[in-house]
């Protein structure tokens, strides 16, 4: 073989005077970057009343995932867990279970549950929260509804029936949740709280009342009434919807 043998051998395409150098064609963009276009203006046109559930999803995923279809994650975010407000309470490793939802998007998701529940609990401030039922009702289903474990929560007031606090007193297990009623009173003394509002939440979604919870809020008015501190209520949270202990005269 000879020397110009051995340069066309190795040579990937044609040598000699024909050889074209080929340009380089402008990279395509990615099919979702008009759609997220188009998604965006019509937010910006008409409002969420124009979007979907899964599309007001998407949109909100755009900034965690910046360089894949958010479509796909939203549609199966709702199908894995229901509803909008059942995936802002997902924890955040079943959140990544879903294909295309990672640390990023999951944290992110969090955030937005995290500042939904702020809001709400910021429009109770300065309000008579029993002329508020309502605003009540709807800040403890954010908060707990969607909780995989109980949680036994505390709304402080002061004599003009006020928020002063707002606390979790205790955790356990997905069906039961001690609850000390010595240590409520005590922190109901600390914060100089005239009455409390009692909440807790039931993970299997029902939020009808044990015999358990009818005796333990029993102890609680027992306890607190002596010391001047009344008990407005006992409010169950359950996926979809409440019960109120004074609604069905349980105290």
């Amino acid at each position: 073989m000879g020397r110009q043998d051995e340069h066309t051998f190795f040579a990937e395409g044609p040598v000699g005077p024909t050889t074209k150098i080929e340009r380089a064609k402008p990279a395509r963009k990615p099919h979702y970057h008009g759609h997220r276009d188009r998604l965006r203006q019509r937010f910006a046109d008409n409002g969420s009343e124009a979007l979907l559930d899964y599309e007001l999803l998407e949109l909100f995923l755009f900034r965690s995932i910046p360089r894949a279809d958010t479509k796909g994650p939203a549609k199966t975010l709702l199908e894995r867990f229901g509803s909008l407000p059942e995936v802002l309470g997902a924890p955040e490793r079943l959140l990544q279970e879903v294909e295309g939802i990672g640390e990023a998007a999951a944290r992110d998701l969090k955030i937005a549950a995290t500042l939904a529940r702020r809001m709400l609990k910021a429009e109770l401030r300065g309000r008579h929260l029993l002329t508020s039922w309502s605003q009540v009702i709807d800040y403890c289903m954010a908060s707990m509804a969607h909780e995989q474990i109980e949680q036994f929560r505390v709304l402080f007031l002061d004599k003009k029936n006020q928020l002063i606090a707002d606390e979790v007193q205790q955790t356990g297990t997905v069906d039961h949740t001690p609850v000390y009623p010595r240590e409520l009173v005590r922190r109901a003394l600390e914060l100089s709280a005239s009455a409390v509002v009692l909440v807790h939440n039931h993970p299997s979604g029902d939020p009808t009342p044990s015999r358990a919870d009818i005796e333990m809020t029993k102890t609680i008015v027992q306890t607190a009434t002596p010391l001047g501190i009344a008990v407005h209520d006992h409010i169950i949270i359950g996926k979809n919807g409440h019960v109120s202990f004074k609604g069905l005269q349980l105290f």
